[in-house]
């Protein structure tokens, strides 16, 4: 299993390669804010891994396994931000806040957090009984 390191690794590298073809050290460094040389370390840390494949001027690949994993992170980034849209956390605070939970959270729940959002979409209704008690508690809490 990847650390909580790699895993921000994987899936930028997988969202670059899926956005652009490619995915260079330096768009890596930089859309995590981070030097190349810590982006370097990384990839050959997950080369070692089996997760990519990096050659050194030639640039990285991932693995079968690497895009699989990557997908996989891409899609629990996606629904922790559906989830967190749909319970009505304000647009500001959702990137911020699913960096800062999605590592701590098991497979089951994600997968029990898509069941959630499954079950609030299949009926807007409950979306909108839902705002209501989030109006009632605001109104409570003044």
């Amino acid at each position: 299993m990847p650390t909580p390191s790699m895993e921000d690794y994987i899936e930028q590298i997988y969202l670059l390669i899926e956005e652009k073809g490619y995915a260079r050290v330096s768009d890596i460094a930089e859309n995590l804010s981070v030097h190349p040389s810590s982006v370097t370390k990384m990839v050959q840390k997950l080369d070692h891994e089996k997760y990519l494949i990096y050659e050194k001027y030639r640039g990285l690949v991932l693995t079968a396994n690497g895009k699989k994993v990557g997908k996989r992170l891409v899609y629990r980034h996606e629904l922790l931000e559906q989830m967190l849209r749909l319970i009505g956390v304000k647009e500001e605070n959702i990137y911020h806040d699913v960096e800062g939970i999605e590592h701590h959270l098991s497979w089951n729940a994600i997968d029990r957090i898509g069941d959630l959002v499954e079950f609030f979409e299949e009926a807007p209704e409950r979306v909108e009984d839902l705002r209501k008690i989030q109006k009632r508690n605001e109104e409570n809490q003044k």
